[in-house]
């Protein structure tokens, strides 16, 4: 059995290849129950695939994962049980209305009382009103939001969330944000990868970027920001963003940036 005590997620020494394109090079993290963490990269980092293996949907090259507990390759049933997986795009069933769609995925889990799961989702993302309308007529945030939903039917307690605001317009992302942030103040750990660095700031407990199948950098937003002197603007300190810290690691080119070379890690 998984024990509570132990992180929700590690991971050490992960290995990937596509016949001679190494995706993963060696990946360790660890993510904290009930924390948001989030894997950030450009696109072709390696992000995807690092939430495949970690979901069972792909087998790793070299290296160790657990999951809840569970070995990803040993116990990948338990760890199927443990999680939820939300990709890049929503897999809503647009004929349906969005009741429908949760009461259809509660009904496939063998749930009791379907229609009054769905409803009490409908009521936390805000969709109740829209309940009763087909998917179809949902904006994009909304589509996202119930996506989202349907992902917690059964109470999962870990969500992978595989960058889950590509594609929407700026209002779409705050609802999808504050979707997220929900998810971790109801105990969920949430494992969000993301391009956007403005996404990390805002959600993430702990942040690492994902550089060319490396973690190079992993630690809370204060402690990235450390990383780089604050600029002095006629005698005011300014602070760095995650955008600086971000392009001095990796670099304006994706190639690695000064404070990249050293592959600095922090750590608690």
């Amino acid at each position: 059995m998984a024990t509570q005590q132990a992180p929700a997620i590690q991971v050490y020494g992960l290995e990937k290849s596509y016949k001679e394109l190494q995706v993963l090079r060696g990946v360790d993290f660890t993510v904290a129950r009930g924390s948001i963490f989030a894997l950030l990269g450009s696109n072709g980092a390696g992000k995807t695939t690092a939430v495949k293996i970690l979901s069972t949907l792909l087998k790793a090259d070299a290296g160790t994962a657990r999951v809840n507990g569970f070995d990803v390759a040993a116990q990948a049933a338990d760890v199927r049980e443990s999680i939820s997986l939300t990709g890049q795009f929503a897999a809503v069933d647009e004929i349906l209305s969005g009741r429908e769609n949760l009461v259809l995925v509660a009904r496939l889990r063998h749930l009791k009382n379907p229609g009054k799961i769905a409803d009490d989702l409908l009521a936390r993302f805000s969709l109740a009103d829209a309940g009763g309308r087909k998917v179809s007529t949902y904006s994009g945030g909304m589509r996202r939001r119930l996506d989202i939903a349907m992902s917690l039917i059964g109470n999962p307690p870990i969500i992978f969330l595989d960058e889950p605001t590509t594609g929407l317009d700026p209002q779409a992302r705050i609802e999808v944000w504050q979707a997220v942030r929900e998810l971790a103040e109801n105990g969920a750990t949430v494992l969000l990868t993301t391009q956007y660095l403005d996404e990390a700031e805002q959600l993430a407990d702990r942040i690492a970027i994902l550089h060319e199948g490396r973690i190079i950098v992993n630690g809370t937003l204060a402690e990235l920001k450390q990383l780089l002197p604050p600029a002095k603007v006629q005698y005011v300190e300014k602070q760095p963003t995650l955008e600086d810290v971000f392009l001095a690691l990796v670099g304006a080119d994706g190639k690695d940036g000064d404070a990249g070379k050293h592959r600095i890690s922090v750590r608690k």
